[in-house]
């Protein structure tokens, strides 16, 4: 017969635990203690309490402080299993000093950072210009879009919100119709739960109707409308990487040696177009504030397309910086992408025209020799209008003719309106140049610029891969333009932490 060891979960142990000894030396967690404790003022959050006389104490900011950002470091955004690794993990427990925090207090200390938080980005990025691991010859910005906790399937526009109000009050006309129809012993347990559904869809409905009364359609930086969110309206709509997401673009500048953050700024919007300028101006105030010159008068900005607007080629130019700002187009006049279309996959056209749903420019096939553009159902089209010109470029303007499109096959493919009078489409064929922009172009193509804007990728690129990858960042957890911005600069600051860690001298 097999025998075993003796046990009882009767029996207790007493392990004693010294917290200091818990923060080993050489390991991030004993250089953030470090840093908070010596290198960041924690003074700024004072003016927070009035309980010197009266009222209980509060929890100290650097221990709060700690917490969230090693839980950061982790991947960890959630307050409740903050506050549970506090009670659990012996790492939680010794950087907290076992004073076991409620959630709401970890959450309320988080989403009400505003004033702070700035300051203390600043901090840390005093101490690595102290260290010496900040390189000021180059920079490189870019965007990071992340969902925050909004859902897209609350977007639209004030005619969207209104249509689905339309639907909703027919989803309950249907139901009640169909419960006059039913007989009321047999239907008795199903009219039940479709009065809940009632209830439910009514709380939508009022919901929408609320957010109409306080809200009027968004505007956009082309004075188009764009979709608000009822969820989060400072939110936006945005095409990522990930497919269309509603969330913020997590936009950062990070410098040429460690690839250390210098500014980090969330805003709600996709388009980077005019996020340039407040970047730049973050950057310089963080600078400034560190006690540093205009870092711009001597280094390299980069960045990718996303940036490249007349504007912001203007405001490079007026500021005097030297900037390296691609057009969309820059590859294809570089030879080495030549042969790119070689190695791209077959397309095949007859199986884009029959999932396309409207027909693009490109589907159009356009004879630069005769000036004449055959539609995909074969007809010529006419010149309607040659001398457009529209936001710096020139254009001709070709149109089907009536008799053509009466009874195409293709129709439904060409034009959304049915009754319109034929298909519209644009050859651009001139562009009205401007100097400045030309100016860059030129500075792009040249053999140094393509070899400076080659060390875009590696300057920018590793910093969104260590916080969505390694530090585990996929979503922003709060809503709000301002909390969503404590959050991606917190995050900035535990990659900056962890850079002190791996390269500062006394911690590597």
């Amino acid at each position: 017969m097999a025998r075993y060891k003796n046990y009882s979960y009767e029996q207790a142990m007493f392990i004693p635990i010294n917290f200091s000894k818990q923060i080993i030396p050489g390991s991030f967690e004993h250089a953030l203690n470090y840093i908070v404790d010596n290198e960041i003022n924690t003074t700024i959050f004072e003016s927070r309490y009035k309980n010197d006389e009266t009222g209980a104490p509060a929890y100290d900011p650097a221990i709060l402080l700690k917490i969230v950002l090693y839980a950061y470091s982790r991947g960890i955004t959630s307050s409740r299993d903050i506050e549970k690794l506090c009670r659990e993990n012996v790492i939680f427990m010794a950087l907290s000093a076992d004073t076991k925090p409620h959630f709401t207090t970890i959450a309320e200390f988080i989403s009400s950072m505003k004033d702070q938080i700035a300051p203390l980005f600043r901090d840390i990025l005093l101490y690595c210009n102290e260290l010496g691991l900040i390189d000021k010859s180059m920079f490189a910005i870019d965007g990071c879009k992340l969902s925050s906790d909004a859902s897209k399937e609350w977007s639209g526009t004030r005619k969207d919100y209104e249509r689905k109000i339309d639907k909703l009050e027919k989803t309950i006309r249907y139901i009640l119709d169909k419960h006059q129809a039913e007989d009321q012993d047999e239907a008795k347990e199903m009219k039940k739960d479709e009065h809940h559904h009632i209830e439910n869809i009514q709380k939508k409905i009022s919901k929408i109707k609320q957010f109409l009364e306080k809200h009027e359609d968004k505007q956009g930086s082309r004075e188009n409308i764009i979709k608000s969110n009822i969820t989060d309206n400072e939110s936006a709509k945005m095409l990522s990487s990930h497919g269309v997401i509603q969330g913020y673009n997590g936009v950062a500048m990070s410098e040429a040696k460690h690839q250390i953050i210098v500014h980090a700024e969330a805003f709600g919007q996709g388009p980077e177009h005019a996020l340039l300028e407040p970047m730049i101006k973050g950057a310089r105030e963080n600078y400034k504030a560190i006690g540093e010159d205009d870092i711009f008068k001597e280094a390299k900005l980069i960045a990718d397309t996303g940036f490249y607007t007349k504007d912001n080629i203007q405001l490079v130019d007026t500021e005097k910086i030297d900037a390296y700002i691609p057009d969309n187009k820059f590859r294809q006049r570089d030879p080495r992408f030549d042969t790119a279309k070689r190695h791209a996959q077959p397309i095949d056209r007859k199986k884009i025209i029959k999932n396309k749903k409207y027909f693009a420019a490109e589907d159009f096939k356009y004879d630069e020799q005769k000036k004449t553009l055959i539609c995909p159902c074969g007809k010529e089209m006419y010149i309607f209008n040659n001398n457009y010109e529209y936001k710096g470029s020139k254009a001709i303007v070709y149109m089907c003719r009536r008799k053509d499109i009466i009874g195409c096959s293709l129709k439904s493919n060409c034009v959304r309106n049915q009754n319109a009078r034929g298909r519209q489409v644009h050859i651009f064929y001139k562009r009205i140049d401007n100097q400045l922009l030309k100016k860059m172009r030129d500075k792009i193509d040249s053999a140094y610029g393509k070899y400076i804007y080659s060390k875009r990728m590696q300057l920018i690129e590793p910093v969104f891969a260590n916080i969505r990858h390694n530090k585990g960042l996929r979503r922003f957890s709060f809503r709000g333009k301002v909390k969503v911005d404590i959050q991606w600069k917190l995050f900035a600051m535990v990659h900056n932490i962890g850079k002190i860690f791996r390269y500062g001298p006394g911690f590597a």
